[in-house]
């Protein structure tokens, strides 16, 4: 039986520390990136320098070098300290590295106030926290699929990499995958095309040839995210950006308020190719972009994240819990019938046919729970993250749920809006009434250049 992916926004592990607090007093979070040579005790010699400043160390992580291997080992330091002794922690490791560089997790707000969670204002601040991956990057755990296989780790270490070093803007490094990785691929490809039409959403069914046509959606190739995001931008602007693995909610949200979807890149273990405990391209390919290729959805998608940016963090993991039972496992009524256009349903041979019940059959006599979309109800629901969903919540369409999703959003307690620029990719921030005249008057420019068009075409 395969089970349910691991949702894009981590819900199993809710960060312990107080974003606020420690921006108060001073404490933020950042990550090191750094290369030294393989000889004994390098890596020792810098824990020595962290340790001497008191620094507190949150997560580590090493792999051997992609550029230099087995010569030069990568790590990727999380800690967190006050600004100052960043700079005295560089002076001291800088002789002991081969390259270090910083990536501060937590900048100043862009209101200037403590209080208020940093969030980027611009597509290219994604860069900020691309590295602040909370798990399932090149480390795994034990019970992985593919915790003993030393080929597997090494490629999630390559991919990793990529990762790691992507920056907005950049073409997406194209991979030459494996022959057991297309053949993973392949497999689970076979398996789920042939359920779409009668289980997926008209929107899923309407793009996916596309797909097939224009970015070798088939078996025996599996597709490159570069291309993949390129056809998404040419049809709701949104775009793909590598992952190396699990973001925090409130990171992963962000990216969507800029039609920005994290995309891990490396594939499932081939020994079971019907599971992964993690997203994986295959959940991201099949699941996740036929989706966001249609307005409706993409539109709605970039609600959530809009909705996100400053929120405090009891709304964040309210906005995480609607994001699961929507664009992970969200069902939709067509023509009185069931369909699916969750990501997590999607990519799942098994969930995929289970959702829709709504009588016990011979072979399982569980029937799921299908309830209306309600978004006040939804973002309080708990849900299971190893097994099959026992409830899902149906939309009428992503129109409607994108406007319940907006009321909802207007009871998240900011002092502030936000409203996204498509043309200049940056959120605006609206706070006084000079910026709200603004936004009227840019949104009375397109209704009169909708007006026009009208009379032409009339």
């Amino acid at each position: 039986m395969d089970a349910p992916m691991a949702m894009e926004p981590e819900a199993k592990k809710p960060l312990t520390t107080d974003d606020n607090e420690d921006a108060v007093n001073g404490e933020l979070e950042s990550t090191l990136l750094l290369t030294t040579q393989h000889t004994p005790g390098a890596l020792f010699n810098v824990l020595e320098c962290i340790k001497a400043l008191g620094i507190n160390i949150l997560h580590l992580e090493s792999q051997d070098s992609l550029e230099s291997p087995g010569q030069q080992a990568d790590f990727i330091v999380i800690i967190k300290c006050v600004q100052d002794l960043i700079d005295q922690l560089l002076a001291s490791i800088s002789p002991l590295t081969v390259t270090v560089r910083v990536v501060k997790s937590e900048p100043d707000s862009p209101l200037d106030d403590p209080s208020v969670p940093w969030f980027p204002t611009s597509i290219a601040e994604l860069d900020k926290f691309a590295d602040r991956v909370l798990s399932a990057g090149s480390e795994l755990e034990s019970d992985h699929p593919g915790f003993q296989d030393p080929v597997y780790r090494e490629r999630r270490s390559y991919f990793a990499d990529i990762a790691i070093k992507y920056r907005h803007g950049e073409v997406i490094p194209r991979v030459e995958y494996t022959d057991v990785e297309i053949n993973t691929w392949t497999t689970i490809f076979l398996q789920l095309r042939d359920l779409y039409s009668s289980h997926a959403c008209k929107e899923h069914n309407r793009v996916f040839p596309l797909l097939e046509k224009h970015c070798n959606f088939r078996p025996g190739c599996l597709p490159q995210l570069e291309d993949v995001s390129q056809f998404l931008q040419s049809k709701t602007g949104f775009r793909l950006r590598p992952v190396a693995g699990l973001l925090s909610s409130r990171d992963f949200l962000a990216g969507l308020a800029f039609r920005v979807f994290h995309s891990t890149q490396y594939i499932r273990h081939h020994s079971r190719p019907l599971y992964t405990p993690e997203p994986d391209i295959c959940h991201e390919l099949l699941g996740h972009a036929p989706l966001f290729a249609d307005p409706g959805f993409a539109a709605f998608s970039q609600e959530i994240g809009l909705a996100s940016l400053g929120a405090p963090d009891d709304w964040i993991k309210k906005l995480a819990t609607l994001y699961w039972f929507t664009v992970e496992y969200g069902m939709c009524r067509e023509n009185g019938e069931l369909k699916a256009y969750g990501a997590g349903l999607l990519s799942s041979f098994g969930e995929l046919k289970y959702c829709i019940k709504t009588t016990p059959d011979d072979e399982d006599t569980t029937v799921p729970d299908h309830q209306n979309f309600v978004p006040d109800k939804i973002c309080v629901t708990e849900y299971p993250v190893t097994t099959y969903q026992p409830t899902y919540f149906v939309a009428d369409s992503f129109a409607d749920a994108k406007e319940r999703v907006k009321q909802f959003a207007d009871t998240i307690p900011r002092r502030f809006s936000v409203r996204y620029e498509p043309y200049t990719q940056r959120v605006e921030l609206v706070t006084r009434p000079a910026d709200l005249k603004s936004a009227v008057l840019a949104a009375r420019a397109n209704i009169v250049s909708l007006f026009e068009a009208v009379d032409k075409v009339c």
